[in-house]
């Protein structure tokens, strides 16, 4: 990572009060009442959190959320973490603690941390700011309150609170049934990977041997990811494909440089990473969508793509959400 991000944190919050072993009670000593225990306490004190603690000792923030500064935590269950190591391809949650450095947990748990003490009374819709601080500011969380709490995090997924209000000496503790993603912390594969959406698009990346490409940390990319529905109907020309010419299909959604939406150059061809590179492919985006889609791709095809959801960041390119798959010249297909 090009920063600590445990000093995000630790800045944010005043010196821990409580250091992990005052966490953990020592000796003889009584249980610590539910109402007087901080964050850190009723996270170890309770089975479904052995995984969000684990992390949370492995990143160096036991100190901090044992502190006196008022906080307010989502904390995904053991199921929780669970199921993001399995889409991320590992055994478990522990793995999943195991496999990432301290700095990326870091960054993962301060996006599951707002101030002060928020009881789910007093949510207000819309953004949330977290502890999570990505390019110089706060990275949001997107509140929803018509079902419930609701989470919607930079990966466009949402999670919902399950218990709220659980009481803590230095804030409060809402449950979540899933881990939140920040922006500029995992890859674009990984992104993919934990949005189930993409799973389709997942897929063809691992047959195509694409995604180590696509998981390297140079040079930053942009991907127009198509969803499941958007393969689910040309399933039948997706499947007639051979793994040279779906490698080619899936090069042509991908541009060599890191394309904001605020950098679009509508009206402009673009090239793709098509194979082979002193012949490659171009795309056209246009500012003429119909809400609420955002804008339109051009491809080899007069049916136009829509991108309908923009910037989700990893930490190599961005990703861009479009409802059909792009159809390149397959002649020029990669060897």
């Amino acid at each position: 990572m090009p920063f600590n991000r445990r000093t995000l944190l630790l800045t944010s919050v005043a010196a821990a009060g409580t250091s992990l072993l005052a966490a953990c009670g020592g000796g003889d000593d009584e249980p610590t009442p539910a109402a007087q225990q901080n964050i850190v306490q009723i996270a170890q004190d309770n089975p479904q959190f052995s995984t969000l603690v684990a992390a949370v000792i492995k990143a160096d923030l036991a100190g901090a959320l044992s502190g006196t500064d008022l906080l307010t935590v989502f904390a995904p269950t053991n199921e929780a973490f669970d199921q993001a190591a399995t889409a991320l391809g590992l055994a478990d949650g522990p793995a999943l603690v195991a496999a990432l450095p301290a700095d990326a947990l870091a960054s993962l748990l301060t996006y599951h941390v707002v101030a002060g003490r928020n009881l789910s009374g007093d949510l207000v819709a819309g953004n949330l700011p977290t502890l999570f601080q990505f390019e110089n500011a706060s990275a949001p969380l997107a509140l929803a309150l018509t079902s419930g709490v609701q989470l919607t995090d930079a990966l466009l997924t949402t999670a919902t609170v399950t218990t709220p209000d659980i009481a803590a000496s230095n804030g409060v503790v809402h449950v979540i049934n899933k881990v939140l993603v920040p922006p500029g912390v995992l890859n674009i594969v990984q992104m993919a990977q934990l949005n189930p959406a993409f799973s389709t698009l997942v897929g063809a990346m691992v047959q195509a041997d694409l995604a180590a490409a696509l998981s390297a940390a140079d040079p930053k990319l942009t991907v127009f990811a198509p969803t499941n529905a958007a393969f689910a109907a040309i399933q039948q020309v997706v499947d007639g494909l051979s793994n040279s010419e779906l490698s080619t299909v899936l090069r042509y959604h991908v541009l060599p440089i890191e394309v904001l939406s605020a950098g679009i150059p509508f009206g402009t061809p673009v090239n793709t990473i098509t194979l082979p590179a002193n012949m490659p492919q171009q795309i056209t985006i246009n500012n003429n969508a119909t809400a609420p889609a955002i804008a339109t791709i051009a491809d080899t095809t007069m049916n136009a793509a829509n991108i309908v959801a923009v910037d989700v960041r990893a930490s190599n390119g961005v990703i861009h959400v479009i409802d059909k798959v792009l159809i390149p010249n397959l002649q020029t297909q990669a060897g």
